[in-house]
């Protein structure tokens, strides 16, 4: 059984206020300059930025953000909802892996009927104005055209028994809200992720340690999100909205320093519940979109990158794990 006093302890570390309000604009700038760096580069010709950039980017931004899901998320979660203080409210059960499995299941039924209602609308909306992504530029100027163009035309790898993955690449008829509802659905978690490693930042008793590891966790985790939010095919009249969500994300976390600086839960087993559901939920949410909205969409059903030198499907491949191996080493710390 738990120690009764040590789980009704002190939740919050309320000493070194003035370097944790340090740590609100540190976090800031860092997060700020991760998301909005390849949003601001893709919108300007003043400073042209190479196409390859864009590319390098986006796949490790793919890295980035499945990792995040796995070792900066599920993990404290399980650690969290499986602490000894809290056996008596929860029981012996594996309640981390239950929140994310739910959350990737309802995530699909969403994204589901969202490609419904899509393609319901594409019927009636045939005139579409939007920018294609400058990181497949890269890919298609050594891809065939006629390959790319029959390929896309068919079915997903495996044909019919895949529908649950069809999907149409072709540039022009290309469903642009599908496209941005996964780009809402990643903002989502990411955001709802970085308020809470936020709260962790306010009220950690190891903050020195803790806000330099951060710094570079939502500097990589910004270029993530920001390189996606570069590439994705905005309406003309919409060309706003992605300085509006990078501007989200570089809030979120200094909002959630805010919160936590000031946070006053009952007690340390209620804060480790509290942090291990949302970031259950957090998890989820970014597995489903790591995984199936970025990984497997890119690589698997994506036709350029499937006719694609084997090099260049090498090289994105290998940013990806670049991604992947700079957050685990980072969660040695964060």
């Amino acid at each position: 059984m738990a120690d009764t006093d040590a789980c009704a302890g002190d939740p919050v570390d309320v000493t070194r206020r003035g370097l944790r309000i340090g740590a609100i604009f540190i976090v800031l700038a860092a997060s700020g300059l991760g998301a909005l760096t390849p949003v601001i580069l893709a919108r300007q010709s003043k400073i042209p930025a190479p196409k390859f950039f864009f590319f390098i980017c986006k796949f490790i931004g793919t890295g980035v953000i499945i990792a995040t899901a796995f070792m900066h998320l599920l993990v404290p979660a399980i650690e969290n909802l499986s602490d000894e203080c809290l056996v008596d409210r929860l029981g012996d059960y594996d309640w981390a892996e239950c929140i994310a499995l739910m959350t990737v299941i309802v995530m699909f039924f969403v994204e589901m009927l969202a490609m419904r209602l899509s393609n319901d609308d594409d019927e009636h909306n045939h005139e579409k104005e939007f920018d294609l992504d400058p990181a497949m530029d890269i890919v298609a100027s050594k891809t065939r055209g006629s390959d790319v163009e029959r390929d896309a035309d068919g079915l997903a790898p495996g044909g019919e028994e895949h529908l649950a993955h069809r999907r149409e690449h072709k540039d022009d008829d290309n469903s642009i809200a599908s496209q941005l509802v996964a780009i809402f659905v990643l903002e989502f978690g990411v955001v709802f992720h970085s308020i809470f490693i936020g709260l962790t930042l306010g009220t950690t008793d190891n903050l020195t340690v803790l806000l330099i590891v951060l710094v570079f966790h939502q500097l990589f985790e910004g270029l993530g999100l920001g390189s996606r939010l570069a590439v994705a095919p905005w309406p003309s009249r919409r060309k706003w909205v992605p300085f509006l969500l990078a501007g989200i994300f570089a809030l979120s976390t200094p909002i959630g320093v805010a919160a936590g600086i000031g946070a006053k839960p009952n007690n340390r087993s209620t804060q480790k519940l509290i942090n291990g559901i949302f970031d259950a939920i957090s998890a989820g949410i970014l597995l489903y979109t790591g995984l199936v909205e970025l990984l497997a969409h890119e690589f698997m059903f994506n036709p350029y990158m499937r006719k694609a030198p084997l090099k260049t499907l090498l090289l994105a491949f290998a940013c990806v794990v670049f991604g992947v191996v700079v957050m685990a080493v980072i969660a040695k710390w964060a």
